[in-house]
């Protein structure tokens, strides 16, 4: 059996597959293949994994009609908090505030359940006349100047004139196409869950910076079980994350309470936690011969920002931009342009998370007073706060 689609989508998470329903919106046939199923991905039970959307990012989930697809409601991001301390002991007077009206009436983001997200993909790739969805199935893809092959286990044959590779940090295609990645090793992990607690957070996000790593609080709508619930990213030397990992949840959610302090009233941990060893990648280059790479298989970058799912959208948007009427969506000008378009900016951000993190994971007391005395410096800034809050909010 053989098709021909205009377009080959390696990768069925939420890059790839929101690109996929995005391009499919816009009039070009997709062939969308991933090696695992995907309904086990839905995980119908609450398991405390969100993702933070950037009001920039949103256009994409519109476009690919996931948004109002959404089952769970996204919880609106209308204030960040950015504090320095140690753990178990009150956060420095000096602090940075924003807050989303200084540039609007949009919120910053949104913090929207993983199990959300993949629910809606799952339905809207299904419900897609464009997209022929092939998971799991196992790819061989061969690419050469006038197109390119994706060979399936099963024996069928997708023709395409573009592939792009949505695989992940450990992309196949990528390796193969030889294109070289610059990698950086943090020695932290982090641990993620989510957490009921008393009072409301009033959408309100926490960014408190510890001399382990950044500890930050989402806000997330609440539900039947849970009136005020909160996403938990817990960062710190791998070697204390392990340990964390072994802790009962009593003992673990007075860990998150000691960080956390007690603007929001007792804890209680909700769902799964959930522990990711960090990193940093970038590769060389973004295309090759009918090639695109798009989301972790281009870059990642620290959490310390939670922009990583957000870059990955950033570059799904630029290429449905340029690829909805392209006469060729695989030629070598195009695939430039869409390098051009989405290169400085995410190495931009890889840049400035680096070095967010290495400032602001120190206990060394010089530095320390310098970067308080910085976000007090910033937060009397209205024009230099302003470029921060629409760099958060992907404009």
């Amino acid at each position: 059996m053989q098709s021909h689609h205009d377009i080959a989508i390696i990768g069925a998470g939420p890059v790839g597959g929101a690109l996929a329903c995005a391009l499919a919106a816009c009039g070009r046939t997709v062939a969308l293949v991933d090696k695992a199923a995907l309904p086990p991905m839905e995980h119908p039970d609450f398991d405390g994994r969100a993702y933070a959307i950037a009001a920039g990012s949103k256009r994409l989930l519109d476009a690919a009609g996931l948004w109002d697809a959404l089952p769970f409601p996204p919880c609106p991001i209308l204030d960040i908090d950015v504090t320095d301390g140690k753990a178990g002991r009150r956060a420095s007077p000096l602090r940075l505030h924003f807050d989303h009206r200084a540039v609007g009436d949009d919120p910053f983001g949104w913090i929207i359940e993983a199990r959300s997200l993949r629910v809606a993909l799952n339905r809207r790739v299904h419900e897609q006349e464009n997209i022929r969805l092939r998971a799991p199935a196992q790819a061989s893809v061969t690419r050469h100047s006038a197109g390119v092959r994706v060979s399936l286990e099963s024996g069928e044959i997708i023709e395409a004139r573009l592939v792009v590779a949505a695989d992940g940090r450990n992309s196949t295609l990528r390796a193969q196409a030889g294109i070289p990645v610059t990698r950086l090793v943090y020695g932290q992990s982090a641990v993620v869950c989510a957490v009921a607690h008393e009072k409301p957070h009033r959408g309100v996000a926490l960014e408190h910076f510890l001399p382990g790593g950044p500890f930050a609080q989402l806000p997330m709508s609440g539900n039947a079980q849970h009136e005020h619930l909160s996403a938990i990213v817990f960062t710190d030397r791998s070697e204390i994350v392990n340990r964390l990992g072994l802790l009962d949840d009593a003992r673990f959610t007075r860990e998150v309470a000691k960080r956390l302090g007690d603007h929001l009233g007792a804890v209680t941990l909700v769902g799964r936690r959930w522990t990711y060893p960090l990193s940093a990648m970038h590769a060389a280059r973004y295309f090759d011969t009918r090639l695109a790479l798009i989301g972790d298989a281009a870059h990642g970058v620290h959490p310390i920002a939670g922009q990583g799912l957000n870059l990955g959208l950033q570059d799904a948007l630029a290429l449905v931009d340029l690829l909805a009427d392209a006469p060729d969506p695989g030629d070598p000008a195009l695939l430039a342009a869409y390098q051009a378009a989405r290169r400085p900016a995410n190495l931009m951000m890889l840049a400035a998370t680096d070095a967010l993190d290495r400032l602001f994971s120190t206990n060394n007391p010089a530095i320390r007073l310098v970067r308080d005395l910085g976000l007090a410096a910033v937060d009397r800034m209205p024009r230099l706060k302003r470029r921060f809050m629409l760099t958060a909010m992907g404009r």
